[in-house]
C-alpha cells in the first residue's frame, strides 16, 4: 500500500508563508502530479512527504502513518531529482546498487533487483559504464533505476526532466507512464510544465502563492477550471481573456465590450443573469476558435484583425486583435491569412468560461 495523506500541512520560512493548509488524499497506485509557477510550493510540499523539509504545521501520513519525525530513510519513499544527483566516479550497476548496499542487502538480491530494473528500463547494455559516458536520457533512466531497486511505497518525482531535451522529454514522458502502469506504486510528481502534468496524471494538483487552487482529472481540469488562474495555467496556448460587460436586451443576455459582442449560451443564462450591468471575465480557449462561415450563428461571432501567423503544421495560430484585446486562435491549416487581415472568428458557445471579475471564480 502506498496512500499519503496530508492535512492541514504549512510551511514557513521565517515569516514566508510558502505552503498553506494543504489537504490531500493521494490514493494508492495513484499517480498525482503537482503542477505550477515556479515558487507556488509544489517542490517543498514534496519535500516535505520525503522528510526532507521540516514540517511548520500539520500532519503528512503514509498508509496512516504519521511520518512528520521520522527521517527520510524510514518512510520508504524513493525520490527521483531533477539533476540525476549519480556517482561520477561509480559504474552504472553501483550508482543502482548503492542504496541497496547501504541497506545491508545480500549481494544475490542486490545483483537480482538491479537486473530487474536495467531489464524494465532497457540499459542492460550499460551496467558497466560511469554516467559520463551515458547521454541525458541515459542518465535519467540510471537515477529511475536506483528509485525502482528499493521497491518503495511511494516514488516522489522533482521535475525529473526538466534537464532533457524537447524530443527526449516527450519520449521519457511516455516511458514514465509505461513504468507507473507496469510497476503500479504510488507516484507524486513536480513539474511547472502543464504538458507534462495533463499526460502523466491521473490526478492533477494546481498550486499557486503555496496554496491549492484545484484538484483533479486532468480533463476536469481543462473543461470546468475552478477560477482564472487555474483556466489560463491548464492549456497550450493559453487561453484568451477579455474583461466584458453582461448586458441584458431584446429578450437576450450578451457579453460585450468595445471590440467583442457574444450571446450568453442558453445553459448558462440562468447563473449568469445576477451578474447584469456587472464586469465579468469572459474565457475562450484557442482551439475553441475558428473562421467564421455562413453557417455560424451571429451572436457567436466577431471581427479580429491579424497580427501574427504562426504556421505549425498541423495547425495555425493567429494572433488576433480584438478591440482593446490581443487573442489566439488555432484554426485549420488549410486556412490562408496574412498580417493584417479582417477576419471573423466564431466561437464553440457550449465552451464558453466566465469569472468573477474580482474574485476570479468561475461562475
Amino acid at each position: 500500500m502506498g496512500q499519503v495523506v496530508l492535512r492541514n500541512v504549512n510551511k514557513f520560512y521565517d515569516s514566508v508563508h510558502a505552503v498553506k493548509d494543504v489537504n490531500l488524499q493521494i490514493r494508492d497506485k495513484e499517480f498525482v502530479v503537482f503542477v505550477g509557477p515556479s515558487g507556488c510550493g509544489k517542490t517543498t510540499t514534496l519535500r516535505m512527504i520525503a522528510g526532507l523539509e521540516a514540517i511548520s504545521s500539520g500532519d503528512v501520513s503514509i498508509d496512516g502513518q504519521v511520518v512528520n519525525n521520522l527521517p527520510p530513510m524510514d518512510r520508504d519513499i524513493a525520490m527521483v531529482f531533477q539533476n540525476y544527483a549519480l556517482y561520477p566516479h561509480m559504474s552504472v550497476y553501483d550508482n543502482m546498487a548503492f542504496g541497496l548496499k547501504m541497506r545491508k542487502f545480500a549481494r544475490r538480491e542486490i545483483a537480482k533487483r538491479v537486473q530487474e530494473a536495467a531489464d524494465i528500463l532497457d540499459i542492460g547494455d550499460y551496467l558497466k559504464r560511469k554516467p559520463r559516458q551515458l547521454s541525458g536520457g541515459q542518465r535519467q533512466r540510471v537515477a529511475l533505476g536506483r528509485a525502482i531497486v528499493r521497491h518503495p511505497r511511494v516514488f516522489l518525482f522533482d521535475e525529473p526532466l526538466s534537464n532533457l531535451d524537447a524530443k527526449l522529454r516527450v519520449q521519457m514522458r511516455v516511458e514514465l507512464k509505461k513504468l507507473h502502469q507496469r510497476l503500479g506504486t504510488t507516484a507524486v510528481y513536480v513539474t511547472h510544465d502543464q504538458v507534462e502534468a495533463m499526460t502523466l496524471g491521473d490526478r492533477v494538483v494546481v498550486m499557486r502563492d503555496g496554496v491549492v487552487q484545484q484538484v483533479g482529472e486532468p480533463l476536469d481540469l481543462y473543461n470546468s477550471p475552478a477560477n482564472r488562474f487555474v483556466a489560463g495555467f491548464i492549456g497550450s496556448p493559453a487561453m484568451n481573456f477579455a474583461t466584458v460587460t453582461m448586458m441584458d436586451g431584446n429578450g437576450r443576455l450578451t457579453a460585450k465590450n468595445a471590440g467583442l459582442e457574444l450571446e450568453v449560451p442558453q445553459s448558462q443564462i440562468e447563473r449568469l443573469r445576477r451578474h447584469v450591468g456587472r464586469e465579468v471575465t469572459i474565457g475562450i480557449r484557442p482551439e475553441n476558435l475558428h473562421v467564421a462561415t455562413n453557417s455560424d450563428p451571429a451572436g457567436f461571432t466577431f471581427p479580429s484583425k491579424v497580427e501574427v501567423v504562426e504556421q505549425l503544421g498541423s495547425e495555425i495560430l493567429l494572433d488576433v486583435r480584438v478591440g482593446a484585446d490581443t487573442m489566439v486562435a488555432a484554426v485549420d491549416p488549410t486556412i490562408r491569412a496574412r498580417v493584417a487581415d479582417q477576419i471573423n472568428l466564431a466561437v464553440n458557445p457550449a465552451r464558453l468560461h466566465f469569472f468573477d471579475a474580482q474574485t476570479e471564480l468561475a461562475l
